[in-house]
Order: structure tokens, then C-alpha cells, then sequence
């Protein structure tokens, strides 16, 4: 019997005939579960969490503007790919989308790291808990009646997660271009270190950990592979890969957060809130 849990008392149990977990080949067990303690409250946190993300980053995205206070660029607007794009010097500026591209420039970059984390092994498990409640915790019924997993629209797209892993390494790369350019200070002079620096170091730090923590990397440096010790180099970072894939959930997480921040601290710096303060 599992911690936290207690058998039904005699006579309680469900009728049959139902659907799903009520169906007559399964169990016929009165309540709808028989945890005890606060399941509910780590996919309440779960969904409350993602949902914040999800409204910061629409405005965000769809701002198109105070993006950019040199020498920080705003992670979600990098690289800045439409014409239209605030002036970079040696930022990540390529005008590869013309004049007649009238959006905010972020929705042309998102769709790579969105893309990544949507399908993210983690992410799925916390987004389906969280919001659709399939299932909502564990050893907690879910409400639906059918089950059909990732084997059709729009869920099969889920297996387009290697592929997005491929686009996000170089948007990473990008990145840590970015944070190499916050080595500037307002006047693009090099040698000088402000808040925004550490901020962004952390940020690439965590993108990076989060990234090669995926499960699909750690397929990809050590999977097919019938013998080990024929492939020592594979094996080594297939090794590193799965103590990162350890901490999948807390990276994902913490670079959730940082990237947000990241962007609202060059949002403040780019509508003159404050200065960056700097340290050298």
C-alpha cells in the first residue's frame, strides 16, 4: 500500500459499467482516488507557473520594442531577423524578411526555442498534468474517458522534439554571442562588466545546461550504440549528458526564469527606468 493512501471501506465500491478507469476490466473503487495528502497543489503550481510565462511572453513578443538597450539585446527578439529590426552594432541584426514583414520580429526567432520546450519530454509531462489533467497527478484518475497518448493530431507533432533540438543549439549559440557583446558598455567599448552581464552570463549558463540536459541529446551523443567501450569519447558524453539529464526538470525551469528576466531587465533599461549599474 502506497504512503498517504487507504483501501475503500466494504460496500463502497463503484458500479460497473463505466468508461475509462470505470470500466468493467478495471478495479471498481468508489472514490475517484485515495491520496490523503495535497496532491492537487504541484499541478496547480505547475499550470499557474506556465500560465504567467505564457502572458509575459505574448506581450512580450507581440511588444515589438524596447528590445534593445546596447549593449543588451532582448533574448526573445534574438536574432533579429526582419528588416524592421532596431539598429544592432555587430548584434545579431540579419534583414533576411524585408519591409513587408509588419509583426514584431520575435515571432520569426520563438517558434525555435517555443518549438523546443513544447515538446519537451518534461514539459509535456508538466503541461498535460497541469492543464488537461491527463493525468493529474500520480495514482489520481484522469477525467477523460478515452486515451489515444501522441498517435494523433495534433499530439503526434511531439515527435518533431529531436528535430527542434537541432534548431535550438544554434539559437543557443547566438545567445552566448549576445552575452559575449555585454562585455560592452553603452558606447560599444569593450572591457567593462555591468549587472546585465551577470545576468545574462547565468542566463546562456542555464540555456546551455538545459539544452544538452535533453533527453534527445543524450540519445544522440550515446544511442545505437552496441558496445561502450568501442566508442570511449560517446560513452564519456553520454555520461556528462545523463548527470545534466538528472536535473532536467530544475533546469527547465530555472531557465524559464531567466530568460523572462533577462528580457524584462533590458525592458527596463530600454523605456529609462534605471541605469545599468556597473561594476567595472
Amino acid at each position: 500500500m502506497a504512503t498517504g493512501t487507504q483501501p475503500p471501506a466494504p460496500g463502497t465500491e463503484a458500479p460497473r459499467g463505466g468508461r475509462g478507469v470505470r470500466g468493467a476490466s478495471r478495479a471498481a473503487i468508489a472514490p475517484r482516488h485515495l491520496r490523503t495528502d495535497r496532491w492537487w497543489l504541484a499541478p496547480a503550481g505547475t499550470a499557474a507557473g506556465l500560465f504567467a510565462f505564457i502572458v509575459y511572453s505574448t506581450w512580450r513578443a507581440f511588444a515589438n520594442g524596447d528590445y534593445y538597450a546596447a549593449p543588451y539585446v532582448s533574448p526573445f527578439y534574438s536574432p533579429c531577423l526582419a528588416e524592421s529590426c532596431v539598429p544592432m552594432r555587430h548584434g545579431p541584426n540579419w534583414e533576411l524578411f524585408g519591409s513587408w514583414w509588419g509583426l514584431s520580429p520575435a515571432l520569426l526567432i520563438l517558434i525555435f526555442p517555443l518549438g523546443f520546450r513544447l515538446t519537451c519530454y518534461y514539459y509535456r509531462k508538466a503541461y498535460y498534468r497541469g492543464f488537461w489533467a491527463s493525468p493529474p497527478a500520480c495514482a489520481v484518475a484522469e477525467p477523460h474517458a478515452t486515451y489515444t497518448g501522441e498517435t494523433r493530431f495534433p499530439l503526434i507533432l511531439q515527435n518533431l522534439h529531436r528535430y527542434f533540438f537541432y534548431a535550438a543549439v544554434p539559437v543557443a549559440g547566438i545567445l552566448s554571442y549576445d552575452t559575449a557583446l555585454t562585455f560592452r558598455d553603452e558606447h560599444y567599448a569593450w572591457g567593462h562588466m555591468g549587472l546585465g552581464t551577470l545576468l545574462f552570463l547565468v542566463n546562456i549558463g542555464l540555456i546551455w545546461a538545459y539544452t544538452l540536459s535533453c533527453h534527445s541529446c543524450r540519445h544522440i551523443v550515446g544511442g545505437r550504440l552496441r558496445h561502450f567501450s568501442k566508442h570511449p569519447v560517446r560513452y564519456r558524453l553520454w555520461g556528462w549528458v545523463g548527470k545534466l539529464n538528472a536535473h532536467h526538470m530544475r533546469l527547465a525551469w530555472a531557465s524559464l526564469i531567466s530568460v523572462a528576466l533577462c528580457d524584462f531587465y533590458v525592458y527596463l533599461l530600454a523605456t529609462g527606468v534605471f541605469d545599468d549599474p556597473r561594476l567595472f
